[in-house]
């Protein structure tokens, strides 16, 4: 897991639940996820994808485009270990 600090200014597309295919959550990932990631990856209209967590769908997760011009104005830290924490198993 990596923070970053994002100035408000670099752009983001931010999609919802209901903006993914129905079975958006399902364990694999449907295919379907791995063509929005890479549609964003390779079209660079936008810095940042802001998707909800599968995990905790009010959570969101943020995908960075280091191709992007934008992508000198985030600053990285240093990656951080994740964890599952076990009762998410139990």
């Amino acid at each position: 897991m990596v923070a970053a600090d994002i100035p408000d200014n670099v752009s983001r597309v931010v999609l919802k639940p209901h903006e993914l295919p129905s079975n958006w959550r399902q364990v694999p990932a449907p295919p379907g996820l791995v063509s929005i990631g890479e549609s964003f990856a390779a079209e660079r209209k936008s810095a940042i994808l802001v998707l909800p967590s599968a995990l905790v769908p009010s959570e969101s997760n943020w995908l960075i485009n280091p191709l992007h011009s934008e992508f000198a104005e985030i600053k990285m830290h240093p990656p951080q270990p994740f964890r599952y924490d076990a009762r998410f198993f139990a």
